[in-house]
């Protein structure tokens, strides 16, 4: 099996490698796209009544930033001290929990829940990090790759693609076995963990729940190798376990509520033009208050269906789970199960919190907003109601 998989290149999906990390660099400080990108929230005036200049001076600002950094080591580095600087800023702490128990000379496929498109993986690279371990090769689906800028800026990150756009059955098939070989050779050839989210998408409404298909995809590269080869067998080769992170706050809680508000009204929602990245820098800028990440055990057991690994998985991410005094206003707020409510660490300064950003929130998007903070509970205690 190791060398079948090791003469597969994966060109298509892999993150960058370090020779090619110097020429990538070079490419972003010289893609007009990208600075606009910078400069719209860095230099927004200049951005909009001298362009040029502002492009110029992102331009040189990245060059300056990343003089030196010829390897993805190094990049991360960058990264990490980038990491520190807005958790000072913008939380008020991170806790990590689980993660000493782990086996620091294995990979994992870390499998977790989903709120921020680019800061759930980086929390676990950067906890990783602080151990001294290695970090993660990240799992980002394609219709995020909308930009040649971005595609660069994720791979340069160590992320991998899931091809989400792929047309056909067929097509999607073959994409998703590539997908399956390339995780499967990470983590038993390359010893490099991974980071993928348990569904697709995040979880805007706050319902955490696997998706019993990505379970599938992840053991198709075993049970081709090996038709007798059981789903168990196919798991525990994969060292998979569940990962959960919780914020306090999320930045982008309006605009999740807003997106889930216009489904139940209109039927559909339709993002507008760089709204994924304009979610990200939301996500990286904006306050969250508290951060705690819980790193679970590794599924060991001899499953017989992907439900039931899916069972697991959202047994583990939901036990995990940290609520806040968030989470306990929202439930009290929405009247719902109070027999489940535990106020016993709500301080009248947190109360006080809580009602200034939901003040914020326009009437017809409030409910659709409490409902992310409150259903981590009801979900816990199995009261989510199926609409």
């Amino acid at each position: 099996m190791t060398n079948q998989l090791s003469q597969e290149n994966f060109e298509n999906i892999r993150p960058y490698h370090d020779d090619e990390v110097a020429e990538v660099l070079a490419r972003l400080a010289h893609n007009n796209e990208f600075l606009d990108a910078i400069t719209r929230y860095r230099l927004p005036r200049m951005a909009r009544y001298t362009p040029w200049l502002a492009r110029f001076l992102a331009g040189r600002a990245l060059s300056r930033q990343m003089r030196g950094v010829d390897s993805v080591a190094k990049l991360q580095n960058r990264i990490a001290d980038y990491m520190r600087h807005m958790i000072a800023k913008t939380t008020d702490a991170f806790e990590v929990e689980g993660l000493d128990k782990l086996d620091p000379d294995q990979a994992y496929l870390f499998i977790g829940n989903h709120r921020d498109i680019a800061l759930d993986p980086a929390f676990v690279n950067f906890a990783l990090y602080q151990a001294g371990r290695n970090t993660v090769r990240i799992a980002i689906g394609d219709n995020l790759l909308q930009k040649p800028y971005v595609t660069d800026l994720m791979r340069l990150n160590k992320s991998f693609i899931v091809p989400r756009s792929a047309k056909g059955k067929r097509a999607m098939l073959a994409a998703y076995q590539a997908l399956s070989r390339y995780i499967q050779y990470s983590i038993t050839v390359d010893n490099h963990s991974v980071w993928l989210a348990q569904r697709e998408g995040r979880a805007k409404d706050g319902i955490d729940q696997a998706d019993p298909a990505i379970i599938k995809m992840l053991t198709m590269a075993r049970r081709q190798q090996d038709k007798e080869a059981s789903l168990g067998d196919a798991i525990r080769e994969l060292h998979m376990v569940p990962v959960s992170i919780s914020y306090e706050y999320d930045p982008c809680d309006v605009q999740k509520a807003r997106e889930l508000y216009a489904v139940h009204t209109e039927g559909r929602y339709e993002k507008a033009d760089f709204e994924d990245i304009r979610s990200i820098v939301t996500g990286i800028t904006g306050a969250k208050g508290r951060i705690k990440l819980t790193f679970g055990t590794p599924l060991t057991a001899d499953f017989d269906t992907p439900e039931q690994v899916a069972e697991e998985i959202n047994r583990q991410v939901l036990g995990g789970y940290h609520t806040f005094p968030s989470h306990e206003l929202a439930l009290e707020a929405s009247g719902e199960a109070p027999d489940l409510l535990d106020l016993g660490e709500v301080t009248s300064a947190d109360r006080e919190r809580f009602t200034a950003r939901l003040n914020e929130v326009p009437s017809e998007l409030r409910d659709w907003w409490l409902a992310q903070y409150a259903n981590p509970i009801l979900n816990r205690a199995g009261r989510i109601r199926s609409d």
